[in-house]
């Protein structure tokens, strides 16, 4: 196997990496939310924010790494417009991802509170965040799609 070959391989695999984990925490994190259960919810946000740290991170700068060292490969330049969105896209998501690891890491620890207090059901304040975590995701999934369908069709 090439050098191209090698890193094409490590860029699609950091892409399926990222997105299946963001898919899986986000899907594991929406239904604890929806049961209601203190217990599960505490247990379930504490293993996202693991898995955002060991996952969805390491992917991230995998995915940045590999793409520039495939547009020096292939001598593409910011001139081609699949590319240039491909980018701006990947940072789109980014800026999502950033609040939505503090709003899990602050979810973490009043679930901690709410587990720890005995409460019944989480608080406003958890709700507010888990609102506003599911929002911030739709931006970042769709703008993960989109690079999808850029770097498969490269439409000129």
């Amino acid at each position: 196997m090439n050098s191209y070959l090698a890193l094409k391989a490590i860029h699609i695999i950091s892409a399926a990496v990222l997105f299946g984990t963001g898919l899986g925490i986000a899907f594991f994190k929406w239904t604890a939310d929806r049961s209601g259960t203190v217990a599960a919810i505490r247990l379930v946000t504490e293993k996202v924010v693991v898995a955002d740290w060991f996952f969805t991170l390491p992917a991230i700068l995998v995915q940045a790494a590999s793409g520039v060292a495939l547009m020096r490969n292939l001598n593409y330049s910011l001139s081609q417009t699949w590319l240039a969105w491909s980018i701006v896209l990947f940072c789109l998501a980014g800026l999502c991802w950033i609040p939505v690891v503090w709003l899990q890491i602050r979810m973490r620890e009043l679930a901690r509170t709410s587990e720890r207090e005995g409460a019944a059901s989480m608080g406003r304040q958890y709700q507010n965040y888990a609102l506003m975590w599911f929002w911030l995701g739709v931006p970042a999934f769709a703008a993960v799609l989109l690079i999808f369908w850029l770097m498969v069709t490269k439409p000129q």
